[in-house]
């Protein structure tokens, strides 16, 4: 898989793909992660990559002609068709069904918004899908990028160190619902114990056990992913 990052400002990404399991899915897994800069692209001397907004309001938008060669030169840079995903605040909500779609392509071009976001024109020429990973607004699109970069790359095949990891999380095709509590050493701290069961080594009974407390957990939470599978 070829996971390409469109941004003003790559330098804010690149010591996030340098560690953990970013830097694991890229030496062990087959996944390529490329960081791709506006600032080439740019318009005139200066490279300018924005402008002022037609029409007057605040802030600056990033010109079409510098997002669409710039989206233009990843696809080119790969064999693999590329699906490409616009980080904004107006798009799909992104979920682990998704995800998990997304985690099976070769090919993804993310492009990060930053200012008052991109000049229309550039998703119509180019195509793609709006994404949002919630109902606020953040400085630019960069982090948004990295969530999705993140969430896709975790699920390929050899990238977390436990393979039934992703399934068991939260959301993860196990369920469907919230992870129930986790716990580690010491098992008694400040008068707060491990519950019993998980020091038992009973496997059966762990798993019933995790699986009504991620339920129970999901009814509190989050009753929303219950609707239409139990009676909350």
């Amino acid at each position: 898989m070829v996971l390409q990052v469109v941004t003003l400002f790559p330098e804010m990404l690149s010591g996030l793909l340098d560690h953990s399991m970013l830097k694991r899915a890229q030496e062990r897994a087959g996944v390529e992660i490329r960081l791709v800069g506006l600032r080439p692209f740019g318009v005139g001397t200066h490279r300018t990559t924005d402008d002022y907004p037609f029409g007057g309001g605040p802030g600056m938008v990033l010109r079409v002609d510098v997002v669409v060669p710039a989206v233009e030169w990843a696809m080119m840079h790969h064999q693999a068709p590329a699906t490409v995903l616009w980080t904004s605040p107006q798009g799909r909500r992104l979920d682990q069904h998704w995800c998990r779609e997304l985690a099976s392509l070769d090919h993804i071009i993310i492009v990060a918004g930053h200012y008052e976001g991109i000049d229309e024109r550039a998703r119509e020429i180019v195509g793609g899908t709006e994404v949002s990973i919630g109902d606020y607004v953040l400085t630019g699109g960069e982090l948004p990028a990295m969530v999705l970069v993140d969430a896709i790359t975790r699920l390929r095949p050899g990238v977390l160190g436990a393979e039934r990891g992703a399934a068991e999380d939260s959301f993860g095709e196990i369920g469907g619902y919230l992870e129930g509590p986790q716990y580690t050493r010491p098992e008694v701290y400040r008068l707060k114990a491990v519950p019993s069961v998980l020091l038992s080594g009973h496997h059966q009974n762990i798993r019933q056990w995790r699986e009504a407390q991620g339920l129970e957990r999901t009814k509190q939470r989050r009753p929303d992913l219950l609707d239409g599978q139990i009676d909350a």
